[in-house]
């Protein structure tokens, strides 16, 4: 008997697994949770260039691209000229990460910021203002480059 409930509960588990999954996916993040994340993540990217962390400042970058592509996919409302403004500043992050050059990656993540503010007042945000940060508010985590001890 304990081997039989033990198989009925495995297999109700597998049907409703894809379920969840399929339910999780019919309900898209919104808006502001997108750019909460993204902004987190700014954050991030700026402490792992300055401390030339690159592989960090890596991961980051593309987690900010993937953020936004996923705003403009998910919200259509927002003119595509506004969200693709984007591209050149995270390409050009990209670059200078490659080439481990803080003063282009510094240029480059100033240029993001512009074009974020540039889309808040295109889309009547204006009052949301991103700046470079000043203080990390990841108290809990090193941006220095992992030594591998």
């Amino acid at each position: 008997m304990k081997y039989l409930a033990l198989i009925t509960a495995i297999l109700i588990c597998l049907i409703l697994a894809p379920l969840a999954v399929a339910q999780q996916d019919a309900y898209p993040p919104k808006l502001d949770d997108i750019m909460i994340t993204t902004q987190l993540r700014h954050i991030k990217l700026w402490f792992a260039g300055k401390l030339r962390n690159w592989e960090l400042a890596a991961y980051e970058v593309e987690r900010i691209k993937a953020s936004l592509a996923n705003a403009a996919e998910l919200y259509l409302e927002i003119p595509v000229e506004y969200a693709t403004a984007t591209a050149g500043p995270v390409q050009s992050i990209h670059d200078a990460i490659e080439a481990k050059d803080s003063m282009r990656f510094a240029k480059a993540f100033n240029d993001l910021t512009a074009a974020c503010n540039a889309c808040h007042q295109a889309i009547g945000r204006g009052f949301i203002v991103i700046q470079v940060p000043t203080a990390s508010p990841f108290r809990d985590q090193s941006f220095s480059p992992h030594t591998g001890q």
